[in-house]
């Protein structure tokens, strides 16, 4: 499921830790609200980035989506 299908589902405060946090590594409680929100978190999903020692990242593309989302622009559909 792509981001902008759950990011509506997504609890408050994870939107705003992303939108707060925008680039940084996804905290596991972070993830785990996504998951329970619709997102399937695949490599081949455009809003998956790199998953590493220090967590899980978004795409660029992704977090380009999240600041505009932030910047209450409405980003164009992936």
């Amino acid at each position: 499921m792509s981001i902008e299908a759950w990011w509506p589902n997504l609890q408050p405060g994870s939107r705003e830790w992303l939108i707060d946090n925008n680039g940084d590594a996804v905290p596991v409680e972070v993830v785990d609200d996504i998951v329970a929100a619709g997102g399937t978190v695949a490599k081949d999903a455009w809003w998956v980035g790199e998953v590493g020692p220090e967590g899980f990242y978004l795409s660029d593309a992704a977090v380009d989506w999240v600041e505009e989302v932030a910047n209450g622009e409405t980003p164009d559909p992936q």
